[in-house]
């Protein structure tokens, strides 16, 4: 019985998506919730699932096509896969056979060549173009020879010998379609420069009581929890208590009105395949480090499968984004709106101090604050970021509420 498919019902916030990939080809067999097709949208990418057990009968919107919401994408037929899928795999399970019997008699195993890129699937096609690689140095995976997606990010992967002869003066370009959340972020990050009165403020913090206070109890922590202890946790609730004693920081501009919000929302910047995204801890005064931690690290395994949904990132009165992960010393993050003001952490480095008119060595960081100024005066963002810096310097206070 053929029944259509149809794309996800998008958030109010999302108009349209676009078809990414075709998991599986008209004639294939899939199993009943069996991932079949993804669509990027401006936040998410979105998962579709067979619904039954069967086989796609026909793909109405291929890859690269717009979507709306609810719109119709395939056709599928419920029941045992098409005649033409069985013939294949038998087909294919025939040459298996054929090849282990000749490599019992001694003779060479039969090795199937890539098929020509014309016979590929559309989606396949599409990143041997994209990735200019030739179809014919692909080893294919799939049904028959064929190759599959993976076979050509695969090979993509593998560390290109050098060429014996290089052409003098060679320049080679590639040009390929940013994706709609790449575009999505670069229209916001340059909105936020172009439509706020973005100013940055420094400071730094000395991590050795939080690095001492970790080592010390990160085994047991673990052991408790369930959840690893890192330097995060306390950087989420030494911000929520910043954003308690300085409200401006935790509001946004609406308008001509100014919202402060009663509750506390962060969101953790997660850099993915797909680009920038950021999850949101909700209410993170009324967690504790645990928390924290299991929450954090379940949005980054989510972000790492592109499986982060729309509610996961919707809303957050204040960010916190890590650009140390990377290496980076110094820098100044960008507002996101309608957020006023983002957290940045950096690398620590151990540097000499001046500690009571004695040189230490200590494990330094840097610590960047970008607000918008039109709501946030500078004495504020100032304050804010020493009171982050007193609380992770003095543990003791963030954990005591002092």
């Amino acid at each position: 019985m053929a029944t259509e498919i149809k794309a996800p019902v998008f958030p109010e916030s999302v108009a349209d998506g676009t078809i990414a990939t075709w998991h599986k080809q008209p004639g294939e067999a899939v199993s009943r919730d069996e991932v079949i097709c993804d669509i990027e949208t401006d936040k998410v990418v979105l998962e579709v699932v067979a619904p039954a057990d069967g086989t796609i009968a026909q793909i109405i919107k291929n890859e690269g096509d717009t979507v709306l919401s609810n719109e119709v994408i395939a056709q599928f037929e419920e029941g045992a896969a098409s005649g033409a899928a069985q013939t294949q795999a038998v087909q294919s399970e025939e040459k298996v056979e054929q090849a282990a019997a000749k490599t019992e008699a001694g003779a060479a195993p039969v090795v199937e060549r890539a098929q020509p890129v014309a016979d590929q699937a559309p989606a396949v096609r599409k990143a041997l173009t994209e990735t200019g690689i030739n179809a014919a140095d692909v080893q294919g995976t799939g049904r028959g020879g064929r190759i599959t997606k993976e076979d050509v990010a695969n090979h993509q992967a593998k560390p290109a010998a050098a060429p014996l002869t290089a052409a003098v003066g060679e320049r080679i370009e590639k040009r390929v379609p940013m994706t709609r959340l790449r575009k999505r972020v670069a229209e916001r990050l340059l909105a936020a420069t172009q439509e706020t009165a973005m100013l940055t403020t420094f400071n730094e913090v000395n991590m050795k009581p939080i690095m001492e206070m970790r080592k010390q109890y990160k085994d047991a922590f673990e052991k408790r929890h369930g959840a690893r202890l890192g330097f995060m946790s306390f950087f989420v609730k030494a911000a929520t208590e910043a954003l308690k004693r300085y409200p401006a920081v935790n509001a946004s501009i609406d308008g001509d009105d100014i919202v402060y919000h009663g509750y506390y929302d962060i969101g953790v910047a997660v850099s993915s395949d797909r680009g920038l995204v950021v999850p949101v801890l909700r209410d993170t005064d009324r967690m504790n480090y645990a928390e924290v931690e299991s929450g954090i690290g379940a949005y980054a395994a989510k972000a790492r499968e592109g499986k982060l949904a729309i509610e996961d990132m919707t809303g957050g009165t204040f960010t916190i984004t890590n650009g140390g992960t990377f290496g980076s010393l110094l820098s100044t993050p960008i507002l996101n709106t309608p957020q006023t003001a983002i957290l940045g952490m950096h690398k620590i480095q151990e540097r000499p101090m001046a500690v009571n008119g004695q040189v230490e060595i200590l494990p330094m960081m840097y610590l960047a604050l970008s607000y918008d100024h039109r709501l946030i005066d500078g004495k504020e963002a100032v304050g804010f970021l020493v009171t982050i810096k007193e609380l992770l310097e003095e543990p003791a206070k963030l954990i005591l509420d002092l």
